[in-house]
């Protein structure tokens, strides 16, 4: 059994993905989907709360980044079960794998949550190629796939962000 809680491996059926490899990919998709959760919740928290002379366009991007950020949940759970693993069980499990901090501030200001969530979708993108890469080395072609179509969107996120903040600046991958 692994160490890391909800990554050990869960085969009914022979997965062409050795033991390891379900773990390795298991585990990093955990903690990918762990992140999906919570920038989820804080982007409906900021839409629920965004207020200003922009509310409007802002409440409406910020519904539809979330929806987005929703339909890619089921995708990236059912994949980690697909080749054999387990996945996310509680907000407790979610709140030990996550990356993404919370902002339970009453009052924030349309400049930082549209700051902190560009920043957060960078950070997750970074984390999802990183992730590609794992699944290239275990030769799991359709993780990688879907991971692809998924840092995809996130660069979406970051970009509308970015262009609807106008001082905030694009994160860039320069420092790699």
């Amino acid at each position: 059994m692994s160490e890391r809680p909800g990554t050990e491996p869960h085969r009914r059926y022979d997965t062409f993905f050795s033991p390891e490899a379900v773990s390795d990919i298991s585990s990093a998709m955990n903690s990918i989907l762990a992140d999906v959760f919570s920038l989820l919740v804080k982007t409906k928290n900021f839409h629920w709360h965004v207020s200003g002379p922009h509310f409007h366009d802002y409440h409406r991007l910020l519904d539809n980044q979330a929806q987005q950020l929703f339909l890619a949940v089921d995708g990236m759970a059912t994949r980690v079960r697909k080749i054999g693993g387990t996945t996310i069980r509680s907000l407790g499990h979610i709140a030990s794998l996550t990356q993404i901090r919370d902002n339970d501030e009453a009052a924030v200001p349309a400049s930082v949550m549209l700051a902190e969530l560009c920043a957060d979708n960078a950070a997750l993108a970074e984390r999802m190629r990183q992730t590609h890469s794992l699944c290239d080395e275990h030769g799991d072609i359709a993780s990688a796939g879907l991971l692809e179509g998924w840092i995809d969107e996130a660069e979406q996120r970051i970009w509308f962000l970015s262009e609807i903040g106008n001082d905030i600046p694009l994160p860039s991958r320069a420092a790699e």
